[in-house]
């Protein structure tokens, strides 16, 4: 047993390794780093001009603060536009991992003995999961830098939601590969991407239902969500931008751009793991009866 566990370890350093040269190769990286630059170039122009102008847009009466109102909002849809980028490489990292790898023949020869389907599939979540992760943590620590350095501002709470955020990819990494075992490489991407679209629209239809106060609309947006938690771990990163903003400010913020603004708790982390958890198991099950 003893050397048993540092052979599944090197193996596992291996299955990590050759996910990250497929990777390389596909120019995964190199996609996701161009758009990445772009997105925060963009970002630093919007927010230069969007703060430089806040002033005028909230006239002399000055019922809202014009520097949170500006800071919260950009800094919300720079949130949303960060959780999108490490969904769209949560979902590469993944993409035909199972079934698509199976079909061509690469997947076969890495599960041999004393490997092991479960250390091959555990080793590329931890992999695609890590990555997704830091990759998300690091853009979030860039975006918050140009908007201290645009507008003198920064969030209630720091370390929240850029935490938030990293287990959102991680419940992705989770789901996508859950559909790599049963589709193929197209279908996978298309599907875990409409379950993403799916679970931002069910907190916006939350929003809609708090403003007219729908019973029904709370409801359904409040069961999807808990549904796809990476969800709701977003809401609660918009919610502890400005949980300490009080006054019609707090009140105007605590909308959120692009979906609702929920606060989470112990609660929504603990069944955040526990969706991760059975989405690997179910993983685990459905790969070890999968004919190869």
């Amino acid at each position: 047993m003893s050397a048993v566990a540092p052979d599944r370890l090197r193996a596992a350093g291996t299955i990590v390794g050759y996910a990250l040269r497929e990777s390389l190769r596909r120019r995964v990286f190199l996609v996701v780093l161009v758009l990445t630059v772009g997105f925060l170039v963009l970002y630093a122009v919007g927010a230069h001009f969007a703060f430089r102008d806040a002033h005028n847009f909230a006239g002399s009466q000055r019922v809202l603060d014009p520097t949170a109102f500006t800071g919260a909002t950009i800094f919300g849809l720079a949130l949303f536009a960060i959780l999108f980028l490490g969904a769209v490489l949560a979902v590469f990292l993944t993409l035909g991992v199972v079934r698509g790898d199976a079909e061509t023949g690469l997947l076969q020869p890495l599960i041999v003995r004393p490997l092991g389907r479960a250390t091959m599939l555990v080793s590329r979540f931890l992999g695609a999961a890590g990555i997704s992760a830091a990759y998300v943590l690091i853009v979030y620590v860039f975006a918050l830098g140009i908007t201290i350095i645009a507008g003198d501002w920064s969030p209630d709470h720091v370390v929240g939601p850029g935490l938030g955020l990293a287990a959102a990819v991680v419940v992705i990494c989770a789901l996508s590969l859950l559909a790599a075992v049963f589709l193929s490489a197209t279908a996978q991407g298309i599907a875990v991407l409409m379950v993403y679209g799916a679970g931002l629209t069910a907190g916006l239809l939350g929003q809609i239902g708090h403003a007219i106060d729908s019973h029904s609309l709370k409801s359904i947006a409040r069961v999807a969500t808990w549904a796809v938690p990476f969800e709701a771990l977003y809401q609660a990163g918009l919610h502890a931008l400005v949980s300490n903003t009080t006054g019609l400010t707090g009140a105007v913020l605590q909308l959120g751009p692009f979906g609702g603004a929920q606060g989470g708790g112990f609660g929504l982390v603990a069944w955040s793991a526990i969706y991760v958890a059975l989405a690997l198991a179910c993983a685990l099950a459905a790969f070890a009866r999968r004919d190869l």
